[in-house]
């Protein structure tokens, strides 16, 4: 691994770009009977923002406390908001979310 001397570091964060991290949460009514479905349908639509690049990173949580996932998304705030207020499993009281102004570098990706 290179080092990274201070001019790379200046000229790297001078690529930096604003996001937005959304942490999503579980409420009681995940369990209620028909909620598979909304959660499905909040899926779907995951997958749709994804392919456009407006949920630039999907990370589903997948233990037993209250988180269901984290996203980045490629918006500010007030446009993650209101994408977040249309969420289906939102809509339907089954999640909710809070959501920071983040920032990171274009083009980095899971391995």
């Amino acid at each position: 691994m290179p080092d990274f001397t201070d001019a790379m570091m200046r000229d790297r964060l001078t690529q930096a770009r604003t996001y937005t991290a959304c942490v999503l949460r579980k409420t009681p009514r995940m369990s209620e009977p028909g909620s598979d479905k909304i959660v499905w349908e909040h899926g779907r639509r995951n997958m749709k923002l994804n392919s456009e690049g407006v949920l630039a990173v999907v990370c589903p949580i997948n233990d037993e406390t209250e988180l269901s996932g984290i996203g980045i998304f490629a918006a500010d705030l007030d446009e993650t908001k209101r994408i977040l207020d249309g969420d289906p499993g939102v809509q339907a009281g089954i999640f909710t979310y809070e959501v920071h102004s983040c920032q990171g570098f274009p083009g980095n990706a899971l391995p």
